[in-house]
C-alpha cells in the first residue's frame, strides 16, 4: 500500500486497485494535491500491466467527495486562475478516462460537485440509498462546468437533465439516479457497497481487458466533437465576476449569497 494523508491506494493480489479519497472531517471535498495525486495515479495504473480493475470510494461513509474545497478558490485573481483551474480539472478528468483498465465508482453519502465529475468519468457507478448527486453551483458558488464536464454528463444523462439538475441546484437521490442512468446500482448500505464494488471489479477483472479497453476508448470518440477550449469564454465569464467572489465568500461564511449578475 503507497497512501498520503489525505489519499490512500493499494493493489491487491487479484490486480484490484482502490483509491479512496481519505478527507472524512471534510466530506472527502479535494484539494488540489488530492486533484494531482488521482492524476498521477490514473496514469501510472493505465501503465501497470499488473492492475486490471479500480475502485474509487470516499472514506468515512458519509460522502464519495463534496466537490472542491473552496477555500482554494480564495487565491483566485485573474482569468489565467480561471482557465487554468478548469484545464487542471480537464487534465485529471481525462486521465482517469483515458485509464484502459476499468473504473467504478463506489459511492455513499455526499457525491457533489467535482467528485460528481470524479464519478461521471468511471466506466461503472454502484450507490448506496442515502447517495446523493450534483452540481449545486447555481446555488452555491456561481461558477459553471467546462464544456468538457457538460458533454461528459450530456452523454451520461442527456442534455436535458443535466439543465435541470444545474438550473435546479437540487440532489438526486440514488433510486432517480438509477432511473435516469447515473448509477446501475443501489445497494443497502455502505458494507454492501464495499461488498458489490469487490464483485464487481473482480468480474470485470477477468473480462478480455483489450475488449473493455477499445470499447472504452470508442466511445469516447464517439462523444468527443468539440475541443474542450470552445468554452474559455463561459468560464471567464462566471470564475471573474463579482458574483463568484461572492459565492465563494458566502458559501464559506455559511450565509445565503446576494446574486447581483456582475
Amino acid at each position: 500500500m503507497t497512501e498520503t494523508d489525505e489519499l490512500l491506494h493499494e493493489v491487491d493480489e487479484a490486480g484490484i486497485a482502490r483509491i479512496t479519497l481519505n478527507r472524512p472531517q471534510a466530506r472527502n471535498a479535494l484539494t488540489f494535491a488530492m486533484y494531482e495525486r488521482l492524476h498521477g495515479l490514473a496514469e501510472a495504473i493505465d501503465a501497470d500491466p499488473a492492475v486490471r480493475a479500480v475502485v474509487i470510494q470516499g472514506a468515512g461513509g458519509r460522502a464519495f467527495a463534496a466537490g472542491t474545497d473552496i477555500a482554494q478558490f480564495r487565491a483566485f485573481s485573474t482569468a489565467e486562475d480561471a482557465l487554468g483551474y478548469e484545464r487542471f480539472m480537464d487534465r485529471v478528468l481525462g486521465a482517469l478516462e483515458r485509464c484502459a483498465k476499468p473504473t467504478i465508482a463506489a459511492i455513499a453519502g455526499a457525491c457533489t460537485g467535482g467528485g460528481a465529475a470524479i464519478a461521471a468519468t468511471c466506466d461503472l457507478r454502484i450507490a448506496t440509498r442515502d447517495a446523493r448527486f450534483g452540481f449545486p453551483i447555481a446555488r452555491t458558488l456561481g461558477n459553471c462546468l467546462s464544456v468538457a464536464n457538460l458533454r461528459r454528463l450530456s452523454a451520461l444523462v442527456g442534455a436535458a437533465r443535466v439543465k435541470e439538475m444545474i438550473f435546479t441546484a437540487r440532489l438526486i437521490e440514488a433510486e432517480e439516479a438509477r432511473a435516469i442512468g447515473l448509477v446501475s446500482e443501489v445497494v443497502e448500505d455502505a458494507a454492501a457497497l464495499a461488498e458489490r464494488a469487490s464483485a464487481l471489479a473482480h468480474l470485470v477483472a477477468g473480462h478480455a481487458p483489450l475488449t473493455l479497453a477499445a470499447t472504452k476508448e470508442g466511445l469516447r470518440r464517439v462523444r468527443d466533437e468539440a475541443p474542450s477550449e470552445a468554452g474559455d469564454d463561459l468560464i471567464l465569464s462566471c470564475y471573474t465576476s463579482a458574483d463568484f467572489r461572492e459565492g465563494m465568500e458566502a458559501f464559506l461564511g455559511k450565509r445565503p449569497p446576494r446574486w447581483t449578475g456582475r
